[in-house]
């Protein structure tokens, strides 16, 4: 019936021409209808115009025929104008039908429906908000339509739109951002355009607060760094510029889910992308401060690789950054978080790139000097991993683990499980005794005292029951006591130990261990100004059969002899042996006679030496110790 109603109010040559293949046709077709809309609205026969609408609608947009359709379109658009300022009441019958056709496989069918559109808009203004979302949603799809002239038309609905929504109170940002949200992924770079300038657009509207919804869509924006297009990267690094400088104005910011997203993006592939996330974390940091507390685990996991980034400004942005975290003393009542620092750096000590192994030993110390009981919880989780850093590549790397392992060490038990674990970790690999054997003693007995380092060491290494790695164990702390600046002190008190007898502990304790090796035991003796039993040690090596090794060592204690260590051997004249020497000499005897099972098996390997060599070495000592 409504149909028929419509039939009787529009002359059947305007709707012929309505859907007419030629476009003149259709438009003064449209003019026509207009002309009979405005009428019908002046009587106000809503009746008429509703069966009007209807008609147009369902028998010509929704026509299998592309030029009715067509027809259907421009019709409506001519309705609306006729309607004037009653056609926001008629807009959910007239916009739906023009959304359907924005997806017509027809590219002119699309093209009519954007021109609809736009002039439906220009109408009614701000009353078709009411369908923004799906207007939004449409555009969304044709800003990137295959066809050149839809793009087109859709660009000038678009900047329409734009205007409309930035002049009218309706508008609902709360309902838009999810709408946004789930399209920032897209990767057509016509969408990404497009999305960028409605971001950019409503964020230059006092009255939309874009800021506060930043974190729903920071993440698209970042995405959008690495784009290929360069200026859509141009458009968004432009987009977040602008936020950031909001951020440093606003009063009020999320830092904490923005941070998730920031701390994500740091470990791009992209370096614009590294270099824009570590900048914006570098500004929460220093904005932000104590409300990122809970995050500065995530952050500086974030921080500490970009620490060691192959471009220069994402490093040196990364240390500022990591110094600023640095200098924040946060409690771990306020939500510090100890234990995940703590994971964060004994991940990072495992890095390829050297300056991050560095800064997370740094992070290491800080801790253990703010917050050392909290530290001392997590051990047992990092210890592992800090005694295998002793074989880091770096000689920077392992002094600072060091220095870390001599913090941990003031508690007696942690020192001797650190000075067991070393040597443990000498034992199962020689090479590192060799090559950082002297460093990490030397070292240990700068920081935790090189009596104390000794004693511990000696005591483990009595009882070994390995004898060929005690030997060589001792025969390196044998060379490091002698020859190391660090540890002249330790060679001081060892020389007065005959004399003072509070020191006495201190040989008997080496001399228990040093009997692993024959030259140790010697040059210890020599040491001490021991010089009888030095000469009782010898007497009893010459009666042993000797080895390859044994030569070695020998010739290493005959070049000790020359050095200034053993200088005052020839300066000071032969001493007597106090009635406590002798007490403390009967000991060593006793504890050279049990140590000759070791010898013998150091000495048994090969047999055939130079028996005349082996005597002129007995002599060369004998005369050393007797000369005045």
């Amino acid at each position: 019936m409504a149909t028929a109603e419509a039939l009787y109010v529009i002359p059947s040559a305007v709707l012929r021409n309505l859907s007419d293949k030629l476009y003149e046709k259709r438009k003064n077709a449209a003019l026509e209808l207009e002309g009979i809309v405005k009428q019908l609205a002046v009587a106000g026969d809503h009746d008429k115009i509703i069966a009007v609408i209807n008609l147009l609608t369902q028998e010509y947009t929704y026509s299998p025929q592309a030029n009715n359709r067509k027809g259907g379109l421009i019709g409506l658009a001519a309705a609306t104008v006729g309607l004037t300022s009653e056609a926001a009441q008629h807009l959910e019958q007239i916009v739906p039908s023009v959304l359907n056709s924005f997806s017509d496989q027809d590219s002119r069918v699309r093209y009519y429906a954007c021109e609809a559109l736009y002039n439906i808009a220009k109408v009614v203004r701000g009353d078709f908000i009411v369908f923004f979302n799906q207007i939004f949603d449409a555009l969304c799809k044709l800003s990137a339509d295959s066809d050149a002239n839809v793009q087109s038309a859709a660009h000038l609905l678009d900047r329409l739109v734009k205007d409309i929504v930035t002049y009218c109170d309706q508008f609902s940002i709360e309902e838009f951002i999810p709408l946004l949200r789930e399209r920032m992924n897209v990767l057509n770079p016509y969408v990404r355009q497009f999305l960028v300038g409605w971001i950019t657009v409503l964020d230059s509207v006092p009255d939309i607060d874009m800021l506060g919804f930043l974190p729903d869509f920071l993440d698209g924006l970042f995405n959008m760094l690495s784009d290929s297009s360069h200026e859509i990267r141009q458009q968004a690094d432009s987009a977040l510029s602008e936020f950031l400088q909001e951020i440093k104005n606003s009063p009020s910011v999320d830092y904490g889910r923005m941070a998730e997203i920031l701390v994500q993006r740091s470990g791009s592939q992209d370096e614009f992308t590294r270099l824009t996330a570590v900048t914006w974390i570098n500004e929460f940091v220093k904005l932000g401060g104590d409300q990122l507390v809970p995050y500065y685990a995530d952050i500086l996991g974030a921080i500490l690789p970009c620490i060691s980034d192959k471009e220069e400004k994402i490093r040196v942005v990364a240390r500022e950054t990591n110094e600023e975290l640095r200098g924040i003393k946060a409690d771990p009542a306020e939500g510090f978080d100890v234990g995940a620092i703590l994971s964060i750096v004994r991940r990072q000590l495992s890095n390829e790139r050297e300056a991050t192994r560095i800064e997370a030993l740094h992070w290491m110390s800080t801790l253990l000097n703010r917050h050392r009981s909290e530290v001392l919880v997590f051990l047992n989780d990092v210890l592992d991993t800090l005694l295998k850093a002793l074989s880091d590549p770096s000689d920077e790397v392992v002094l600072l683990v060091l220095e870390v392992h001599a913090c941990i060490a003031e508690d007696p038990q942690y020192f001797r499980q650190l000075v067991v674990f070393l040597v443990h970790n000498f034992q199962l690999d020689y090479s590192l005794l060799e090559k950082r054997g002297a460093l990490i003693v030397r070292r240990l007995c700068v920081l935790l005292d090189a009596k104390r380092v000794y004693l511990e060491l000696s005591t483990i290494l009595e009882g070994e029951s390995d004898l060929e790695f005690a030997s060589i164990m001792v025969q390196a702390l044998n060379l490091i006591l002698l020859t190391s600046s660090e540890l002249s002190h330790l060679r001081n008190l060892l020389k007065q130990s005959l004399i003072n007898a509070a020191e006495k502990d201190l040989f008997l304790s080496l001399y228990a261990s040093w009997c692993h090796s024959p030259m140790a035991i010697i040059s210890l003796c020599l040491l001490v100004q021991a010089y009888q039993h030095a000469s009782s040690v010898i007497q009893s090596l010459v009666e042993e059969d000797i080895n390859v090794k044994f030569l070695v060592q020998l010739d290493k204690l005959i070049h000790l002899l020359e050095t200034p260590t053993f200088a005052y051997l020839r300066l000071q004249p032969p001493q007597v042996s106090s009635p406590s020497d002798e007490q403390t000499l009967a000991y060593c005897s006793v504890r050279l006679h049990r140590s000759r099972i070791h010898l013998k098996v150091l000495l048994q390997q090969v047999r055939q030496v130079n028996v005349q060599a082996r005597e002129d070495f007995s002599g060369y000592l004998q005369r050393l110790i007797s000369s005045p």
